[in-house]
């Protein structure tokens, strides 16, 4: 009972990463599958997970530094430049955030993958994808 209760919750929480891997389980015994996937994935949570770069603070003093150096070029003030700036700056650089956090996102989630898929390899499955 308590194997078959270490089985289902080794099942279910490990289908996120090991979703994505398709392994031909023909004469495979479930039992040992279960177990090398479970370690496999065990290896891949060991993949550091990157923060997002820059944001609002750096994308604001980017935004002004370019406004400013934009009004100073075009013979105005560059305070109102700077302004301006740091306003487009805190859009650009919240939404480059978001970007590059769903980049690091996906590249953490594919290297997760690419970890369990040659772990699983290494141990004699076939990866079908």
């Amino acid at each position: 009972m308590k194997k078959t209760m270490l089985l289902i919750g080794l099942i279910l929480m490990h289908t996120s990463v090991s979703a994505k891997i398709i392994v031909d389980k023909s004469g495979v015994d479930e039992k040992d599958y279960i177990y090398d996937l479970h370690q496999c994935t065990e290896y891949s949570q060991q993949v550091d997970k990157k923060a997002a770069d820059g944001g609002v603070v750096s994308g604001a003093a980017k935004g002004a530094a370019l406004g400013a150096a934009a009004g100073a070029i075009s013979g105005g003030s560059g305070s109102d430049g700077a302004k301006t700036g740091a306003a487009v700056g805190v859009v650009g650089g919240f939404l480059g955030k978001n970007r590059s956090k769903r980049q690091n996102q996906h590249n953490y989630e594919q290297e997760q993958a690419l970890i369990i898929k040659n772990c699983m390899t290494n141990r004699g499955y076939v990866v079908l994808n």
